[in-house]
């Protein structure tokens, strides 16, 4: 029997994962959706990723390089005769992620055996929603990737703030990858346009006016539902929320 290998997107899948389910587990410990992704190569995006990530949220960087980084190789050191299969959700979080570590495939691993396995349908919950006979049915039925390429492409172009590629591969993919163009879209409108903030910021603005506060929490449960679609945790929420209270 082939190896196999789950690359999952954070820790949280990981404290959940069936345990009859063989294989190593490899956890993507990022958040690409969020600030610099700058770099030539791997060695320049890590240190950038490093400085970003330790300035932001506090750690530091060599914390970074053990944590995050040390994961990243484990994808770069997978054998030929493997099956990978990447346990990723359809929002943008977890999206650009899944551009990221397929790009590592590609560029480091020869394979074919590559298997996308996702929730059955997106929602706010993602696979913490699941039960644990639920996430064994999706296993089961997981599904090879083809055109790992393009999956590729879509990281390169969203490193390179490229939109109209970004958005023309989403469109080559849409009919076998509806999701893909969802998250892209979301993606795009999160830039200022026209003299709107973006659509992450226009959503917290409508729900902090609909809801007559600017307490934190019951925003971030709000936004949470109705923009489910970006996966954003507390802190990239509370990062936004805090630039529309400073600006007041």
């Amino acid at each position: 029997m082939r190896k196999q290998y789950h690359i999952l997107n954070g820790d949280s899948l990981r404290q959940k994962f069936p345990k009859n389910i063989d294989g190593e587990i490899i956890v993507a410990r990022e958040c690409f959706v969020e600030g610099n992704v700058k770099g030539n190569n791997l060695e320049e995006l890590f240190a950038s990723r490093a400085k970003f990530l330790s300035q932001s949220y506090g750690g530091t960087e060599q914390g970074y390089y053990e944590k995050v980084v040390s994961e990243f190789q484990k994808i770069k050191n997978i054998n030929y005769d493997s099956d990978i299969n990447l346990w990723f959700e359809d929002d943008l979080f977890c999206q650009v992620n899944f551009w990221f570590v397929s790009h590592l495939i590609t560029n480091n691993i020869s394979t074919t055996n590559v298997y996308l396995i996702r929730p059955k349908s997106h929602n706010q919950f993602g696979f913490g929603g699941l039960s644990y006979s639920e996430l064994n049915f999706i296993y089961k039925n997981r599904s090879i990737l083809i055109e790992l390429e393009k999956f590729t492409s879509l990281w390169e172009s969203y490193q390179n703030d490229n939109m109209e590629k970004l958005m023309n591969t989403a469109m080559e993919l849409e009919p076998v990858y509806p999701f893909i163009l969802n998250a892209v879209k979301a993606h795009i409108e999160r830039k200022p346009n026209g003299g709107t903030p973006g659509r992450p910021i226009q959503s917290l603005l409508s729900i902090m006016k609909e809801l007559e506060t600017e307490e934190f929490k019951p925003v971030f449960k709000e936004f949470s539902k109705r923009e489910s679609i970006y996966g954003f945790g507390d802190l990239q929420v509370k990062s936004l929320f805090d630039q529309i209270i400073n600006n007041r």
